[in-house]
């Protein structure tokens, strides 16, 4: 049975608009030419900071950050840029008993943001925070220590088969894959999402009762028993 259900950051809770179009003003390009090859990148199978770059080669994400906070424009999100189904469904889940977790690739300074706008969930932590990033099998092995249940007990939410889905279940996780953001709508119709993941929904408002359909399906197996 599912008794626990962790949360992907980027497109799953936040949607990264903002953050991507302040990428484009940074790097003096227009925000549609940039979303454009952003895009393209995905399309091929590359990584995404592949698409920095297209427009700056030797571009350095992680010095360019640190430029930016220098110059008074730090990667930021705030209540705004969460997709509104995010507090009522984690707030549900809860209600209905089971753990949330949020993990992601995120920075440092992302996890202090998530952390400030009080999201109602049982742990939040980052990439940055454990050392390793997806799809690494060590983030899911750092998640699997953190959270109070097994990995088979537990439903990764993610928007990406490649980052999420594919190597959650390779740790032993359930999966859920959101069918929004730029990811998802370029590898929705690849055939590993019906293989790979438990769920496939169009929002977090779906979750709870596609998460109280599962368990009821479980447990009415396990009451049928044997053959």
């Amino acid at each position: 049975m599912i008794r626990a259900v962790v949360f992907d950051v980027g497109e799953c809770l936040v949607d990264e608009t903002r953050e991507y179009s302040t990428w484009a003003d940074w790097l003096g390009v227009p925000r549609h030419t940039f979303s454009a090859v952003f895009g393209a990148v995905i399309a091929r199978g590359q990584d995404y900071r592949e698409t920095f770059q297209v427009f700056q080669p030797g571009f350095d994400l992680t010095q360019e950050r640190e430029k930016r906070a220098a110059a008074g424009r730090p990667e930021w999100f705030g209540e705004d840029d969460l997709y509104p189904d995010v507090r009522p469904s984690l707030t549900a889940l809860r209600e209905a008993g089971l753990w949330v977790g949020i993990a992601g690739n995120q920075t440092v300074r992302a996890g202090g943001i998530l952390r400030a706008l009080g999201l109602p969930a049982d742990l939040i932590a980052t990439s940055d925070d454990w050392g390793v990033a997806k799809p690494d099998p060590g983030f899911f092995a750092a998640l699997a220590q953190e959270a109070p249940f097994a990995p088979h007990e537990i439903v990764y939410v993610g928007d990406r088969l490649d980052n999420d889905i594919r190597p959650a279940v390779t740790a032993g996780f359930l999966t859920a894959l959101i069918l929004r953001g730029p990811w998802a709508t370029i590898q929705r119709d690849d055939p590993e999402v019906d293989r790979l993941a438990t769920l496939r929904i169009a929002s977090l408002a779906q979750l709870p009762d596609e998460v109280a359909a599962f368990n009821l399906r479980c447990a009415e197996g396990r009451a049928a028993g044997p053959a």
